[in-house]
């Protein structure tokens, strides 16, 4: 129970202090070599207690799933936003991060008096904002939003393991894996990988004749 309570202590202060609608902001991705940044906005309702809440990470995938269902039937409004590969190339996983950050937050049906954010300052949000280093795991709407994102994103990828089987995207999803570099070696990179992001950058260096769109 010193958990839960833990993890409410940012909201609840927030809620003495006047504010009403408090959204967390997470993502998920940011360290893969192939596949979307998944960025989620969530406002729970005021004082609600959410059984085994916590950050992402220390979940299984199983509770995982169970929670997101529960996050999404009470929040007050949610916002997930899937930020392309392409763009996490041109801009670089910092700026993309804080692209779709402010999407999502924008994206909410209702908007926000305050936001909680993990770790990433956000100077160009024009509402009240805190940026908690580790907030999925002290901060219960930012543990939300990174459960929201992590089930989005990982669903996403076991679909693109199905459209690109050589990867093992399903297991791995897109990290980078003993397994995932051994098909990037055998295979190549597929439409989805990184290109800016080391090892797939170096084999847009090369001359190559192979079609990478052409890879199944």
């Amino acid at each position: 129970m010193n958990d839960q309570i833990n993890l409410y202590e940012f909201e609840e202060k927030l809620y003495d202090e006047g504010f009403h609608l408090i959204c967390g902001v997470d993502e998920a991705g940011r360290g893969p070599l192939a596949g979307p940044l998944v960025v989620a906005a969530c406002i729970l309702p005021p004082f609600l207690r959410i059984e085994g809440i916590n950050d992402s990470k220390q979940l299984s995938a199983k509770k995982r799933k169970e929670l997101y269902k529960v996050i999404v039937k009470n929040a007050l409004a949610y916002k997930i936003v899937f930020v392309t590969e392409e763009d996490v190339d041109s801009l670089n996983i910092y700026q993309a991060t804080k692209k779709g950050m402010l999407m999502a937050i924008a994206g909410l049906k209702h908007k926000p008096d305050y936001a909680l954010i993990d770790a990433m300052p956000l100077g160009e949000l024009e509402i009240p904002h805190n940026s908690i280093i580790h907030g999925d795991a002290r901060c219960a709407s930012v543990a939300a939003a990174s459960i929201l994102a992590k089930v989005t994103r990982d669903e996403y990828m076991e679909k693109m393991d199905i459209k690109y089987p050589n990867y093992g995207f399903k297991k791995h999803k897109g990290y980078g894996t003993k397994a995932h570099m051994q098909a990037l070696e055998k295979y190549g990179p597929c439409k989805i990988h990184r290109k800016s992001f080391a090892p797939v950058s170096k084999f847009y260096s090369k001359q190559m004749s192979i079609s990478f769109d052409d890879i199944k």
